[in-house]
């Protein structure tokens, strides 16, 4: 069913920052550009644009723009931060600005709504923690302004932009920051025709509901039949035909989900009127109500509290309820809450966050992060926690100086109750005379005793989710390797639901100069088992790998190693092996999903790699080895399932999805182009690693070349003159006293202490010859400790020692490898030629 609103416009103008980084906009997809028409079509805006601060701070930057008018009216790319419009205005001052249009035709040229034109705008400071990020202007067509409740909902939205640019800095930004801030807000939105009964909703509403996007058939009838029956008949005076039309409707209804959860949602909805002023349609969003809406009275306003308390999990969750549950409420001017460790007192919100909205003392410390206070410095605070006892100061007190101009019309010190304990203290304060009502005392008290009591909770979970963070950052690498021919990243997600710990995996192996492994997997679950098991798998897998083993036999080594641990929980994995210099990828996959690869002109596909059980299954399981090469350019992704599949989330439509992203990534930054590929996870049920590889080619082609030492009394005569010609064809004589010293030294080594086939190799890469000798046995060779006068041997990996840039043993298969590295010298300038001598006077 088409919709009235039109794709937003995205504007190719630099994503500005302070660090001038560039940002080119995309168009969000179309279902999501339709969502965003509605939501701002039902909050009577027509056209909405977010402005970032450009390079200089000098002038603001458009970086998108949407809504049904975008197609009729351009915003402007650049508004000065000097001049007089209202995003400027609104941008210096950190306050948001309505005007009509009898304000507006005083105003400078705006781009949005045009000087006298019938219409309003707003503008919207973008901030957060006092840092100004940008602004949001909306422009619509009432003549009257925004209702009350369209600028309540334009603030939230313009909260959830300024969360997105605060979490972007530093990295990449999601490619619609209206339509992303707008799944965050978690506000489905619909259009239905009465006539028909026909009904477009997008992808929020659906899942606020339960149902599945494929699912649902455009009827409104799907819609109802999940809704409680004692709510029907207040959803059919909205949604049925009538020929009388309103204006606007608000209910709140009860939908049951298919897990048999019952959930309230908030319905606010209004008419489409048509020529002959018959409802032709009915615009409306839809929120999840997870509390009581709040009442006028003191017991709705506990209940709503309680509820909200109740689902705040972390510190800062406890911190927004209790700002909300007092400030507005009882109208104060600000709200600061502190917690109290070691006898000192740390601000953990400030509320408004507004420079100016603080006294002068405050402002003067004014930091991103406050600095600890000894609680002797406040007895006024120190006072109200020693009793445990609400304080109310009347207007006029006189307060210590860090308190001055806190509360001039009043101030409220409210202990904040813990286990054993006061947890802080919250400060609430007026600037006009105020007065405590015996109500407004038993609000306090209740309010102190109930955020108290969060605060301990969520100071339990946010330990949890530290020490969660903490184990799976140890289990993982801290940093990838360099490597010669490429550019490896990484990126791992955990869940956000639950213990924040997971099973899945990563690794990059370096094997050797032009050879790497590179590994993903997933240990079934999410909890500290999973991560222990995981860690144990990790551990294992390098150390076979570094073994020198094959892939299908480094597999198979940590299979049976699951297998053995008694463990219920089974492992899925891809091991990648590389070659750098040739771009040939030998993969093994057990039960993981398939790896996907970027072509070099951008075309995306998922290998078709032969696949064996999941570790853990079968001691006896085997796993082939499948063959692929790589060219110049290529990119290379292995991720896990949390990235690609969820409970409404099919695997077929992940993995198309993030081909899709792949596909249209730049691959010149691998680092965003791993943000990209994760994307919006949302609330992620599982967590997610993602491992990156864009293969170069290596820039200096080896040379080799290899001799089979025979084991004949002879040998290391015939290995120094292979050594000696090779050296000749490389036109690298320069080296050869150094090259041929090392090369005997090494294979007389070999000989004399290991049994079986013994192997010469050389590379000559750059300016350094590499002379590496194999044999078949795995101990490395030891250097003596002591070596005195009278000692027959031990001499010999000293001189190699001394004579190498670099020496050391690696473990192969079936044996070790010992390599030496011996620099070419640089030929130097020429000598000059000595002067001949004049014969002198009186000889011959």
């Amino acid at each position: 069913m088409p919709h009235d609103g039109r794709s937003p416009a995205a504007v190719s103008e630099p994503w500005a920052s302070g660090a001038g980084a560039a940002r080119t906009g995309s168009p969000p997809p179309a279902p999501l550009a339709a969502a965003i028409d509605r939501a701002l079509t039902f909050a009577g805006a027509a056209l909405a644009a977010v402005y970032v601060p450009g390079a200089g701070d000098e002038e603001l930057r458009l970086v998108e723009s949407a809504g049904p008018a975008t197609a009729d009216r351009t915003p402007p790319a650049r508004l000065p931060l000097s001049g007089g419009s209202p995003a400027a205005q609104a941008f210096r001052t950190g306050r948001p600005l309505w005007l009509g249009p009898t304000a507006l035709v005083s105003r400078p040229e705006d781009g949005l709504t045009p000087p006298g034109a019938e219409g309003s705008l707003g503008a919207l400071p973008l901030a957060t923690e006092g840092r100004r990020l940008g602004c949001l202007v909306v422009a619509g067509p009432a003549e009257d302004g925004f209702e009350a409740e369209q600028r309540r909902f334009l603030e939230r939205y313009a909260d959830a932009v300024a969360g997105l640019l605060k979490a972007a800095a530093g990295r990449a930004a999601p490619s619609s920051l209206l339509g992303t801030a707008l799944r965050g807000l978690r506000m489905g939105s619909f259009v239905l025709v009465p006539d028909t009964g026909l009904v477009e909703a997008d992808d929020t509403l659906l899942d606020l509901v339960g149902i599945a996007p494929g699912d649902f058939d455009g009827k409104a009838d799907t819609l109802l039949a999940h809704a409680a029956p004692e709510d029907m008949h207040a959803l059919m005076s909205v949604l049925e035909p009538s020929a009388q039309p309103f204006e606007r409707r608000e209910l709140e209804f009860r939908v049951r989900r298919p897990t048999g959860e019952m959930r309230w949602l908030s319905l606010s909805c209004c008419a489409v009127v048509g020529a002959g002023g018959r409802t032709e349609q009915v615009l409306g969003v839809v929120t999840a109500l997870s509390v009581l809406r709040r009442g006028t009275d003191d017991v709705s306003r506990i209940q709503w509290l309680t509820a909200a308390l109740d689902d705040a999990a972390t510190v800062s969750d406890v911190v927004r309820v209790a700002v909300t549950a007092l400030r507005e409420p009882l109208d104060a001017d600000r709200v600061a809450l502190a917690e109290v460790q070691d006898d000192r007192l740390m601000v953990t919100v400030l509320d408004p966050p507004q420079h100016d909205a603080w006294p002068q003392a405050w402002r003067s410390e004014w930091r991103s992060e406050w600095p600890e206070t000894p609680l002797a410095d406040l007895p006024t605070l120190q006072m109200a926690l020693a009793d445990g006892h609400m304080d109310l100061w009347p207007a006029g007190t006189a307060f210590e100086s860090p308190l001055a101009g806190m509360g001039g019309g009043g101030l409220a010190v409210l202990p904040l109750p813990g286990k054993g304990q006061d947890a802080g203290v919250c400060l609430i304060g007026w600037d006009q005379p105020h007065e405590f009502t015996p109500e407004e005392r038993s609000l306090l008290t209740a309010t102190a005793a109930l955020v108290g009591q969060a605060l301990g909770r969520a100071h339990a979970h946010d330990a949890e989710q530290e020490l969660a963070t903490m184990l799976q950052r140890s289990l993982l690498p801290r940093r990838l390797p360099e490597l010669p021919g490429g550019t490896a990243v990484a990126r791992y997600l955990p869940a956000r639901r639950g213990l924040q710990v997971g099973g899945d995996w990563y690794d990059v192996i370096a094997l050797s100069e032009d050879r790497v492994a590179l590994v993903i997997g997933d240990v079934q679950g999410h909890s500290a088992g999973a991560a222990t098991i995981m860690g144990q798998m990790r551990t294992a897998v390098r150390a076979y790998a570094v073994e020198g083993h094959p892939p299908d036999v480094v597999v198979s080594h940590a299979n049976r190693l699951l297998v053995g641990m008694e463990t219920d929980l089974f492992a899925t994995c891809c091991y990648a092996e590389l070659d750098m210099e040739e771009g040939n990828v030998l993969f093994v996959r057990a039960g993981h999903l398939a790896p996907l690869v970027r072509d070099p002109d951008g075309t995306t596909a998922e290998l078709q790699v032969e696949g064996g059980l999941p570790l853990g299954i079968s001691p006896d399981a085997e796993f082939p080895m499948t063959a692929v090469a790589l060219t110049p350019g290529t990119v290379l992704v292995l991720v896990t399932d949390g990235l690609v599949e969820a409970a409404d989330l099919p695997l077929d439509e992940g993995m198309r999805r993030t081909r899709d992203a792949l596909a249209a990534a730049d691959p010149a930054d691998p680092g965003r182009m791993a943000d990209e590929l994760l994307g919006d996870a949302g609330r992620r049920e599982d967590d997610v690693a993602l491992l990156l590889l864009r293969y170069d080619g290596m820039k200096t082609r080896p040379i080799r070349a290899g001799w089979v030492v025979w084991r004949l009394p002879d040998a290391v005569m015939h290995a120094r003159r292979f050594t000696a010609r090779t050296l000749r064809r490389w036109a690298v004589e320069e080296a050869a006293d150094g090259v041929l010293l090392v090369v005997s030294e090494l294979v007389t080594n070999a000989l004399v202490h290991t049994q079986g086939p013994v192997r010469l190799d050389l590379v000559l890469r750059g300016d350094r010859v590499r002379v590496s000798v194999s044999d078949s046995s795995p101990r490395a060779p030891a250097k003596p400790v002591i070596v005195d006068w009278e000692a027959t041997g031990g001499r010999g990996l000293l001189l190699v020692e001394a004579t190498s840039e670099a020496f050391g043993t690696v473990p192969v298969a079936g044996g070790k490898q010992v390599w030496s590295e011996i620099a070419v010298p640089r030929p130097g300038p020429a000598p000059a030629a000595r002067p001949s001598r004049a014969p002198r006077a009186g000889r011959p």
